[in-house]
């Protein structure tokens, strides 16, 4: 087989045997179509192109001039995944890309909201104030539940884009997320979550298509024209209530995720129970959230403690201290006149040989 037809097999691969995310699969597919590209490009008219290790290396070296070390890491991974899986199939005797080595990338914290500032954007849809339209009223209502799911349930945005009625069990205050992968696991939501979809779910019916009277039998979140949301319009949701609210036009939807995350750490959650809530598949994805509790409970610390207060004043005193005995204080007190001389003439125990 051809290496474009081994690619192709290798989507399908992606798609029905590993289950992966519609987003992984494009990026993957997108990734090795740039490296069979540059493949056939050095091909030099052979009818069968070589793929090795010398080969991969300098496709890597063309991207190090273009692309950010994340970006690399990604395609790199996308080549292992069909290097090896060539192999497990018996197409290729060896795995070139086994000896890639990525390059080092910068994990940055994750961006979350205080409490203060989650309340403003999650409560910013009011439907009273839409006006008499019921459409418009509805639409605030599917805003306001959409943005409470999200944060009460740090719900990725495809999966709360994907929930269907069958996935609300709103009397358990609960909802059945398909995850990564395929894989299921049953999420807890908060009061003022199910308060909003149930007054959402009351006004559904009025998004269906103006014209045809169309809306998706099963979708949880619709449009205005009865069809599924998608994730792209929740981003767009979320980035217009984020401005609304705190000022904040970049807000995105795994922003709201981080804050749940960040807030149940907070609020004495096991990081196990995190894990299982976010549907993550290794421990070390959620360790993420404790480096930025850590870092936002020392700054409350350093605000709100009297000793750390004290801590401060203490570091102060030995400063000041040190530099006095270095020669680099602050200069003498002007009490005691402001030389040595005055010092000693003022100190205990002395007196001066000067006429009164």
């Amino acid at each position: 087989m051809q290496l474009a037809e081994l690619k192709d097999a290798f989507v399908i691969h992606l798609e029905s045997e590993k289950h992966a995310s519609p987003n992984t699969v494009e990026a993957y597919g997108r990734d090795l179509d740039a490296l069979l590209a540059f493949v056939a490009e050095r091909a030099e008219g052979r009818a069968t192109p070589r793929l090795d290790v010398y080969v991969l290396r300098a496709w890597l070296g063309t991207l190090a001039r273009t692309c950010k070390p994340s970006s690399i890491a990604r395609k790199i991974a996308s080549v292992r995944a069909f290097c090896r899986w060539m192999k497990q199939k018996g197409h290729s005797d060896v795995n070139p890309a086994a000896e890639l080595a990525s390059p080092k990338v910068r994990r940055e914290l994750p961006t979350f909201l205080s409490a203060e500032d989650t309340a403003l954007v999650v409560e910013s849809p009011d439907a009273d104030n839409t006006g008499a339209l019921r459409a418009e009223e509805a639409v605030a209502l599917r805003d306001r539940a959409l943005l409470e799911l999200l944060y009460a349930g740090g719900l990725r945005v495809s999966e709360a884009c994907g929930l269907t009625l069958a996935n609300l069990s709103l009397s358990e205050r609960s909802v059945r997320v398909m995850g990564k992968g395929r894989k299921e696991r049953i999420v807890p939501i908060g009061s003022k979550a199910e308060d909003a979809l149930r007054a959402w779910l009351a006004v559904r019916a009025e998004l269906a298509h103006a014209k045809t009277g169309f809306l998706d039998a099963h979708a949880v979140f619709v449009s205005t024209r009865g069809r599924r949301l998608g994730p792209r319009a929740a981003q767009l949701i979320v980035r217009r209530y984020g401005l609304a609210g705190v000022g904040r036009a970049d807000l995105h939807p795994h922003a709201l995720r981080h804050t749940c995350a960040t807030h149940l750490l907070d609020g004495g959650a096991d990081l196990r129970s995190i894990q299982e809530m976010l549907g993550h598949s290794s421990l070390s994805t959620t360790q993420r959230y404790t480096h930025v509790s850590v870092a936002h409970l020392l700054a409350v610390y350093d605000a709100a403690h009297p000793l750390a207060g004290a801590k401060q004043q203490g570091d102060a005193r030995a400063l000041s201290t040190s530099r006095r005995r270095s020669g680099i204080g602050p200069g003498p007190d002007p009490e005691d006149g402001g030389t040595q001389a005055g010092r000693r003439a003022h100190a205990p125990g002395r007196h001066s040989t000067s006429e009164p």
